[in-house]
């Protein structure tokens, strides 16, 4: 084994490297400056010569040195290796350790270190350009048109379409010229085709986003048409998409193909997004065969959300049930490609770990995924809620289909909404039962599903009135999520209801804290302002709403409503107008404007809200008892009929409606149509005081047999009305001989005006659900009925004949009623209260109205 070792022998051999730093004396640069021969040399043309560069560059071989004599001598080491820098056999040998990079002996004397170049001062100025050369024109032209296609992207994309489209066509314009120049000055090969392509692309883009499609198309013909640009066919696409929104779907479909033909498979995706845009029109054509086929080669090629919904839709259309459930199942077996909850959730108590997690759980990669996770989940409950009452015999046994299968899938927390939406399409179908049966099922669920369901629950109790119910379900809620405001807004409805507003808006603001875009809490939170009479708090929240919601009808109506109670029939007046622009056939709004300006004195306007109100709703009582008390106090009685015999359509129970309608024809001279209207009250009413008083007079005016049989019901009438109230008068212990009084004293008041005192006894008068008693002292007919003799004066016999007198007609009103006293005070008393119309006084008036009335009668006592 020691026979292949060879050990270093003792004594020192030649170094590899020797004499690398051995030269020539001849060299020391140092005694050059007082070398005469070598400065005569430097200042002739002989120090001026080009040196002798080394054809074959090697570094064995020496060179001549010359010195200052001229002699050329081939220097070599002592070791027999040529010298560095030595020539030897006319090949120069390169410098290499001598001197350094940098390095002069000069540096010892003085000179300072500058491998660079530093000290010999700035560089000279660069040479000026010449701007009026045609290249440089060219140059600055082209800028210009490229600065003109950005300028006009960035305004795409700020939303201002009209510049946008003026920079595209003055890009294009400037880019002609270009060309024009270019032809003129170098070969049309030079042409900038990019450029040209870049502009027109951008042009007939900016044409398609202002809608002015026939132009977009024409610029894109130009570019599909040129043979120079490379893979323009792919704007067919565009093209097909134009004529997509144009609905010219046959075209559409024909330059998508024509694209899908040019596009080469290896662009997977772009395929994929041409064959998607063929199965949505196939979709609008009605061409669900086809669709389905595109839909399916989606399908099987990449799997995508909307792919998959679409072929839903297509299978949903042709009413393939079996179809509807695979599809179903491949739209839930679509990956969404997106990270689980857990990786944002810190596995220990590492500083660096919790600061990475916190920087990337609301980056914009996680913003993605959850709008990719809510796309998905959007379109499988839509699917559900779609397929659910078709795939199977009933909807409920098609839900708990979708539900099994959801269960099983990517998405269990879907399972419980769509047991929910289940719910809702119960409340849908009007079968609250199943609705409630079903929402209860989820009190044993989590807090989310429960606080859900239950606010569901609380919600379908308070409507119907079952507040102790919906109160339970609403804590419920509550308890379960405090943070949910729609619990908490339930929960103060219910609080709301009973009575208590200072709890409920205490509750509708923990759910403005909760969510500050909650509308409903917001708004209940005014009403319930407005209920504790913070008018001014109450305003500001209904304003507060406005502002999220400009054309909710009811919060302008509400400002409104606060306006008016604020005194302020101006600003209350303006609101119900925006209202009325938002909602123009609101009866109820019509109506309050009218009464509004007939509060403020002007009759026309007036007029003119309440007969709209009354065109749009025809039922309203309070309007056409306005509209029935406008024309009487107008003189135009006959319009006031067809406005009374509405009200007696509408309340048939109610005798006061036809007494007006009656009284109305009396006014108008028609005293044969009053008669028979009176007859016919008296059928339906036979028990009416009023009614029979009228029809005594008329029939003792005209002179008819029949006013025997009227004056003997009437007297039983009265007979049996007194004795009714003469009980009713011992029964109250002399409490109504107060009343009397107070009447008596209130009557005799003249500081109030007629018509409020005239609408304060007409708001006395039965409601419109309440039957029309005729011996209560309430009656409208008691302010109607015919003359009855003064307690004073001795009374007519009821079966003389009057003389007869035939009644004339006045120009300006009605004929007058023959005899009565009274008659010139009540003719001049025409007006009425407007908010209620249908107190009307007729020329005659009784005893009785005397005493109701007494100051309207004081001229005549």
């Amino acid at each position: 084994m020691m026979q292949n070792v060879h050990l270093a022998p003792e004594t020192d051999e030649d170094d590899l490297y020797s004499g690398y730093n051995d030269y020539n004396p001849t060299y020391d640069t140092e005694e050059l400056e007082n070398d005469t021969a070598f400065q005569q040399a430097v200042r002739t043309s002989h120090g001026r010569r080009p040196p002798i560069t080394a054809k074959i560059p090697s570094t064995a071989v020496a060179r001549p040195v010359a010195t200052g004599y001229g002699s050329k001598t081939s220097l070599a080491s002592s070791t027999g290796r040529p010298v560095t820098g030595a020539v030897q056999d006319g090949v120069t040998r390169p410098m290499t350790a001598v001197r350094a990079a940098g390095f002069t002996k000069a540096a010892l004397r003085g000179s300072a270190f500058d491998p660079l170049g530093q000290s010999r001062g700035p560089a000279p100025p660069l040479e000026a350009k010449n701007e009026d050369s045609p290249e440089e024109k060219i140059r600055q032209l082209e800028k210009k048109v490229n600065e003109l296609v950005e300028e006009s992207c960035v305004a795409n994309s700020c939303g201002d379409l009209k510049l946008a489209l003026e920079k595209a066509k003055d890009a294009g314009r400037k880019e002609r010229v270009l060309v024009r120049q270019r032809e003129q000055i170098t070969s049309p090969e030079n042409i900038n085709l990019d450029l040209t392509y870049s502009v027109l692309f951008n042009l007939a883009s900016q044409y398609s986003a202002n809608e002015m499609y026939a132009e977009a198309l024409n610029t894109y013909q130009v570019i599909v048409k040129n043979k120079m640009f490379s893979n323009a066919g792919r704007l067919k696409v565009n093209m097909g998409n134009i004529y997509l929104k144009q609905r010219n779907y046959s075209k559409a479909i024909k330059f998508y193909r024509m694209a899908l033909d040019q596009i080469p498979s290896v662009h997977k995706e772009m395929r994929i997004k041409i064959m998607q845009n063929i199965g949505v029109t196939f979709i609008k054509t009605g061409q669900y065969s086809d669709a389905i086929n595109s839909f399916e080669h989606i399908m099987s090629m990449a799997p995508s959300l909307k792919a998959g919904f679409n072929l839903i839709l297509s299978y949903f259309a042709v009413g393939d049930r079996e179809k509807m459930k695979k599809a179903f199942q491949r739209l839930i077996a679509v990956p969404l490609e997106i990270d689980e909850d857990d990786k944002y959730i810190s596995p220990s108590d590492d500083p660096h770990t919790n600061l990475v997690i916190e920087a990337i759980k609301n980056d914009h990669l996680r913003q993605m995924e959850r709008e990719r996770k809510a796309t998905a989940e959007k379109y499988i409950m839509t699917a559900a809620k779609l397929i659910a009452p078709v795939i199977e015999a009933s909807f409920a046994v098609g839900y708990d289909w979708c539900v099994e299968v959801v269960k099983a899938s990517q998405y269990v927390e879907l399972a419980n909404d769509l047991e929910i939406n289940k719910a809702i399409t119960y409340l849908r179908q009007k079968d609250f039962n199943q609705a409630v049966e079903t929402l209860k099922m989820f009190e044993k669920k989590d807090s989310r599903v429960k606080s859900a369901a239950a606010t569901n629950l609380s919600f379908l109790y308070f409507l119907e009135n079952e507040f102790a119910q919906a109160s339970s379900y609403a804590d419920l809620a509550v308890n379960s999520d405090r943070y949910n405001p729609s619990a908490l807004t339930n929960k103060g409805n219910t609080v709301f209801a009973n009575g208590d507003y200072e709890k409920a808006a205490e509750f509708y603001k923990e759910a403005l804290r909760n969510d500050s875009s909650c509308t409903e809490a917001l708004y209940n939170i005014g009403l319930a302002y407005k209920k504790l009479n913070r008018l001014d708090e109450a305003l500001d929240c209904f304003l507060k709403l406005h502002a999220i919601l400009r054309n909710s009808a009811q919060v302008l109506y509400q400002i409104a409503s606060v306006y008016e109670l604020m005194d302020d029939p101006s600003q209350a007046m303006e609101w119900l107008m925006q209202l009325i622009s938002v909602a123009p056939t609101d009866s109820r709004a019509l109506s309050k404007l009218g009464g509004l300006h007939d509060s403020e004195g002007d009759k026309s306007q007036a007029l003119q809200y309440y007969y709209e109100s009354y065109r749009y709703f025809p039922s309203n009582i309070e309007v056409i008892e306005w509209l029935g008390a406008y024309y009487i106090d107008t003189q135009f009685c006959e319009k006031a009929i067809q406005y009374f015999e509405r009200a007696s359509l509408i309340q048939p129970t109610q005798v006061k409606w036809q007494l007006m309608v009656a009284s109305c024809f009396r006014r108008s001279g028609n005293y044969q149509k009053a008669l028979d209207t009176y007859k016919d009250i008296h059928r339906k009413f036979p028990e009416n005081v009023e009614c029979l008083r009228f029809l005594v007079r008329l029939c003792t005016d005209i002179g008819l047999k029949e006013v025997q049989e009227y004056a003997t019901k009437l007297k039983r009438l009265e007979k049996m009305k007194e004795i009714r109230e003469q009980r009713t008068k011992s029964g109250r212990d002399g409490s109504g001989g107060s009343r009397s009084r107070r009447e008596g004293s209130a009557g005799s008041d003249s500081g109030g005006s007629k018509g409020e005192r005239l609408s304060a006894q007409l708001r006395a008068l039965p409601g419109a659900g309440e039957p029309y008693e005729s011996c209560s002292s309430k009656e409208l007919g008691e302010c109607l009925a015919p003359p009855r003799p003064a307690p004073d004066s001795p009374a007519p016999p009821l079966t003389a004949p009057p003389r007869p007198r035939q009644p004339r007609p006045r120009p300006n009103g009605p004929a007058p009623s023959p005899g009565g006293p009274g008659r010139a005070a009540l003719r001049g008393h025409r007006r009425v209260g407007s908010d209620l119309g249908v107190f009307l006084l007729t020329p005659t008036c009784s005893v009785l109205l005397m005493r109701l009335f007494p100051h309207l009668l004081c001229s005549s006592v």
